[in-house]
């Protein structure tokens, strides 16, 4: 079980920078095509589908990675319980937010399939279909934070815990 949800954070990851590949080539394209003579349509659009995909593509590959953003500077040097407890609050705080999260995008989504919305731009698309990846994305956060959770409810600390050392402000 441990390599099939290390698989699934490493698939998050690469999606994530298989979305900036395609907005480097449409925009490549674009730029060639500009010399040449002709436009790409949507290309904008498509770049900022793209974007927001591998945004939200990221999400989880990042924090099983320790990416995000964690302020230390205020529990780096607290005892063992206390950083624990302290870690299972913040878990708890980071499952009700990509819980939230989670539900409104696939609601956001369904909404949009109901309602047959289109995007505007050149090429109209329907909307749910470029708002899957918001979904698929922060399904992939919610289970992040959920196996953290677990990992803590079994007495360990977070694996997201084992990359603070490695960016440390006071080694630099």
């Amino acid at each position: 079980m441990h390599s099939y949800k290390d698989r699934l954070y490493l698939a998050s990851g690469y999606l994530s920078g298989l979305c900036i590949i395609i907005i480097m080539v449409v925009v490549l394209a674009q730029i060639i095509g500009r010399l040449l003579g002709f436009i790409v349509p949507s290309a904008e659009d498509i770049s900022g589908y793209c974007l927001s995909a591998s945004i939200f593509f990221g999400l989880a590959y990042t924090f099983r990675d320790g990416g995000h953003i964690r302020v230390t500077l205020l529990f780096q040097n607290l005892p063992p319980k206390a950083r624990f407890a302290q870690e299972f609050f913040v878990l708890i705080i980071g499952l009700v937010l990509a819980s939230f999260v989670c539900w409104y995008s696939w609601y956001m989504i369904w909404e949009s399939y109901l309602f047959e919305e289109l995007t505007q731009g050149y090429i109209p698309m329907p909307l749910w279909a470029v708002q899957i990846p918001v979904g698929l994305g922060s399904t992939g956060l919610l289970l992040a934070v959920l196996d953290a959770l677990a990992a803590m409810l079994g007495g360990k600390l977070p694996i997201y815990t084992q990359h603070e050392g490695e960016v440390n402000l006071e080694e630099i």
